[in-house]
């Protein structure tokens, strides 16, 4: 396979989660949380790499393109472990312990608090969430930028 065409296969991968992530916000109606949020940009950055190094095919750009594609992933790893519980989430997003709390603390906190919790799966496939199957998706699409980078 041609570098033009992994290039365009791994720009076309994030542009599809993000259609996706977008298609499961607008027409789902699952509102996305803060970890969700972060998931996104890294696939901006690398459709916008993918845009770019089609006419212009510096090896900087695939490198940045699967560096993109492995920090979304990094951080689909992040958000299932918060999920399933393994560390801590952003204090933002997460449900914590009530427990030493006066009444006043515990209500200020509550009308403070997110409606949407990092701590939930909002949806899952195969056992996987959508944070899991970003994770997968985004390390196939590393590896797409990375066969794109050793075709030259």
């Amino acid at each position: 396979m041609t570098q033009q065409r992994l290039i365009l296969l791994a720009a076309s991968g994030s542009a599809a989660m993000l259609l996706g992530a977008f298609a499961f916000q607008h027409l789902g109606g699952l509102a996305p949380c803060k970890l969700c949020i972060w998931q996104r940009y890294p696939h901006a950055a690398a459709i916008a790499l993918g845009a770019v190094a089609l006419f212009v095919p510096l090896p900087a750009l695939l490198i940045f393109g699967a560096a993109a594609a492995l920090a979304t992933a990094g951080i689909g790893l992040y958000h299932v472990g918060v999920e399933q519980g393994w560390w801590e989430g952003p204090t933002s997003c997460t449900a914590g312990a009530i427990g030493g709390i006066d009444t006043n603390d515990l209500f200020d906190q509550i009308m403070a608090a997110p409606l949407i919790r990092c701590d939930d799966i909002a949806w899952q496939f195969a056992g996987l969430s959508m944070a899991g199957w970003n994770m997968v998706i985004s390390l196939a699409l590393a590896g797409l930028w990375v066969m794109a980078l050793r075709s030259r």
